[in-house]
């Protein structure tokens, strides 16, 4: 590790090293000091006497129970963060009775006088009541997930490596695309193809992520996937390793679970105008509150309008997007949630696919520009449009049971048209910078009907408190893909050629054409324990997945594939009153292969991944930090290998991939002030088997590193001023199986910046009105992100947009 790295890692080193130290005092004191403590707590609804008693035990106070007043009564649910006796307060909430404190400190139970109100509970710690897994978040920490679970947990009790970008990290970075979200959480790689304006390139532990938005997975085709617009979510969440046993066909590196801007009951209303490089011009809104008084009625409305250029000459980056979403409140026990939303992009190919020769081989013409558009704007064309609509419902039939159905229909739609230089070796740039072209034309669509059906209930048995969830899901996706390839005529990669008359090949030539539907449901069980300070859960669940293709460009021939498949997960962790919770886990994935190959007698098994990870996550009580670290063991089955015998290359999928690494985390709202974000990652990838076997997986860097913090000033001259600033290392990557030279992207560092102002600090007449101003590669470091082998992308290059803002 270079010095300056380590300089810079060291920091956040030492923060998870904090070691405490309590004097000797006074039994007295002590107690005292056991009641006004902060601890996370996360109970369900349980026999009131039961919860009562287990929250006076581990604060080691005195409370005399009067079992009359205790009988027949459950506990409401007690989340968050509390000191004890805002524990107890929290589970009494609607039992009709009240804690009293005697002179001589020791609590009773007595019964709330009759026509008397009970004062809102001041004992709360931060958000933790109003905090929930599918809403927003206050900072940067959040303390509530669903992710992995798919119950509201609380995070730090959570026995897998998750990190969750808040609104408002998203909106202090001002970030524009899910690779923006997520650069700064670690065991995550970003932008791996450089800038796209078509799709985030991600991988999470050295395999791609499946993305679910509002509990249901998205659709992923060839290309055609829907790029989310983050401006539309509440939250970001990274589930890193295994999580099929919930989530039914996942890869084993993880996922990312997204929850839309939801409505709320307090008005909110918000508009931003952006512009910036490239003539970035973009308009974001938000909006939400009552419909009617009573609050029966809530909406929430969130769009963009972006009309935009890009890095590369001649290629625009345009968005209309719109997410309305509308909440009849039925009764206290029953809520509907309707989300819609839709997407429509108007853009290019920004990663271009630069040949090695000018990029990576140094050519006697010198180096290919960044702005280049080696393609044609007279001929390409890239068009997506993507609606949605859905719900999410939910019941809560008594004190035990609940009842949750997230259901959605997505349509995705793409056509374009794309030029791209022939591949090297096999096509090579002369020392002119002549090179032959090969076009594309793509016309897919994708559907996709999928619904989640569980049922949650919170009970104990004895002494051990259950979170059981009972759940069956069910997707089925009509996916059509038409892939022409044909002669894209000659460019010159120093002065492109435009307007020459290119064909598009009849469909007939097609080298992929077909339609291909897919069912799948899954059964699934989980169930979270706790024994006192013990945290145990065991998940399983069946997925049966039925797949039909028929290839229009073989004789209408067909495939037909029927895979079923088992997947597991177990967890031990413990949760210590100084906030300390180490954990234990082993989890299993499995993942048919996506997409149809181009011949209907080709049948791949699903590739099955299972993970051992032990890590220790800390949140000192009472305090908005969170630190975390984890090391992991991850293998991957099944994966296609090919093997050359006597000069015959065979391929069969006997591989098997292994990934071992380290990651921390820290992310703290230090102070009203102060907010840091910081995260290391060491990772060791190996192919076991194959022609390949002993190199290390595609895209996949060795370590990463980054710090982002934001000093916003609350008092004095500088009152409303803030600064943010961040920094990212990436690691040496292998674009290529093989591992070589031309393959080989170097390390890399970028920093980014941010300054903003508040300006009702100014002038109370300007309330609600800030601006700010965020630079992206602040230094524009010239890099590669990645290389193949047969072509090279860039980074992103310097970017800055400024950004108005007002809020009402």
């Amino acid at each position: 590790m270079s010095r300056s790295l380590d300089t810079l890692l060291r920091p956040s080193l030492l923060a998870v090293a904090i070691a405490f130290c309590t004097p000797l005092i006074s039994s007295q004191l002590i107690a005292a000091e056991q009641a006004s403590s902060v601890r996370a707590y996360d109970l369900p609804a349980a026999p009131l006497a039961s919860t009562l008693n287990q929250i006076a035990s581990q604060a080691g106070l005195a409370l005399s129970l009067n079992p009359s007043l205790a009988a027949g009564k459950t506990s409401a649910p007690v989340n968050g963060q509390f000191d004890a006796t805002g524990a107890l307060r929290q589970a009494l909430r609607g039992t009709g009775l009240q804690l009293e404190q005697s002179s001589t400190g020791t609590y009773s139970l007595v019964a709330v006088p009759e026509g008397a109100m009970v004062l809102p509970e001041t004992a709360i710690i931060g958000a933790g009541t109003t905090e929930s897994a599918w809403g927003p978040v206050d900072g940067y920490v959040a303390t509530r997930t669903a992710a992995g679970t798919k119950t509201d947990t609380a995070l730090v009790e959570a026995p897998r490596s998750i990190s969750v970008a808040t609104r408002q990290q998203m909106d202090d970075r001002k970030v524009q695309n899910l690779d923006d979200a997520v650069r700064y959480m670690p065991g995550i790689v970003a932008s791996s193809y450089g800038s796209d304006t078509r799709s985030d390139w991600l991988r999470v532990r050295g395999f791609e992520p499946t993305q679910f938005l509002d509990g249901l997975p998205l659709p992923k085709g060839v290309y055609a996937m829907p790029k989310i617009e983050t401006w539309d979510l509440d939250r970001l969440a990274l589930l890193r390793g295994p999580a099929s046993s919930v989530y039914g066909q996942t890869p084993p590196g993880g996922l990312l679970d997204m929850v839309s801007r939801r409505p709320t009951a307090e008005s909110s209303n918000e508009v931003q105008l952006q512009y910036g490089s490239d003539n970035y011009r973009q308009i974001n809104f938000a909006s939400t509150g009552k419909i009617d008084d009573a609050g029966q009625f809530l909406y929430s409305l969130s769009g963009v309008l972006r009309d935009s250029d890009t890095q590369i000459d001649h290629i625009d980056n345009k968005r209309y997007n719109i997410a309305p979403s509308l909440t009849w409140n039925i009764d206290e026990d029953t809520k509907l949630t309707v989300l819609t939303q839709f997407t429509r992009d108007d853009t290019g190919i920004t990663s271009q696919f630069l040949p090695v020769q000018g990029t990576k081989i140094k050519m006697p013409f010198g180096d290919i520009s960044h702005h280049k558009n080696l393609g044609d704007p007279d001929w390409e064309y890239y068009d997506r449009t993507y609606y949605a609509l859905g719900y999410a419902f939910e019941h809560r039939i008594n004190d035990v049971w609940q009842f949750k159905q997230n259901l959605r229909y997505t349509k995705t739609e793409l056509d374009f048209q794309a030029l791209t230089v022939g591949s090297y070796p096999f096509t090579q740039v002369d020392d002119q910078g002549n090179v032959n072209r090969t076009s594309t034309s793509v016309d897919e669509n994708i559907g996709q009907f999928a619904v989640d059906n569980n049922f949650q209930g919170d009970f104990a048995t004895g002494d051990i408190r259950h979170t059981l969830l009972i759940g069956l899901d069910h997707q089925r996706s009509d996916s059509s893909y038409t892939s022409i390839y044909g002669d894209g005529l000659k460019t010159n990669v120093l002065n492109p050629i435009y307007g020459q008359p290119i064909e598009r090949p009849a469909r007939s030539t097609a080298y992929y054409d077909y339609n291909q539907k897919t069912n799948q449901t899954g059964l699934y069980v989980q169930d979270q324990m706790a024994l006192d300070q013990w945290r145990l859960t065991l998940g399983g669940r069946e997925d049966w997945i039925h797949t039909a293709t028929t290839y229009f460009n073989k004789g209408d021939a067909t495939n037909t594939d029927r895979n079923k498949k088992f997947s597991g997960n177990a967890a031990i962790s413990y949760v210590f009153d100084s906030g300390f919770v180490p954990y234990l886990s082993y989890a299993e994935s499995f993942q048919p292969t996506s997409n149809a190959s181009s011949s209907p007698t080709d049948s791949f098994k699903p590739t099955e991944g299972k993970q051992w990870e032990l890590g220790i996550k800390y949140q000192p009580p009472g305090s908005n930090t969170l630190l975390s670290a984890a090391v992991y063991d991850l293998t991957q089955k099944n994966v296609s290998v090919t093997t050359t015998v006597n000069d015959v290359p065979i391929t069969s999928q006997t591989g098997e991939v292994k990934v071992k690494g380290l990651e921390l985390e820290a992310v703290s709202d230090v102070t009203d002030n102060l907010k840091v974000i910081a995260a290391y990652t060491l990772a060791k990838s190996e192919v076991q088997k194959g022609s390949f076997a002993g190199n290390r997986l595609q895209l996949m860097p060795n370590q990463q590193a980054s710090l982002w913090t934001d000093y916003t000033w609350h008092t004095g001259v500088l009152d409303g001023f803030g600064v943010g600033a961040g920094v990212r290392y990436t690691g040496n990557t292998y674009g290529d199986q093989a591992n070589t030279w031309l393959g080989k992207a170097d390390a890399y560092t970028v920093f980014d910046a941010s300054v903003h102002y508040d300006l009702g600090r100014l002038d109370n007449s300007l309330k609600g009105a800030s601006v700010a101003v965020n630079a992206t590669n602040l230094f524009d470091k010239d890099y590669i992100s990645t290389c193949d082998g047969f072509y090279c992308y860039y980074g992103d290059q310097r970017s800055v947009v400024a950004s108005a803002t007002y809020k009402w």
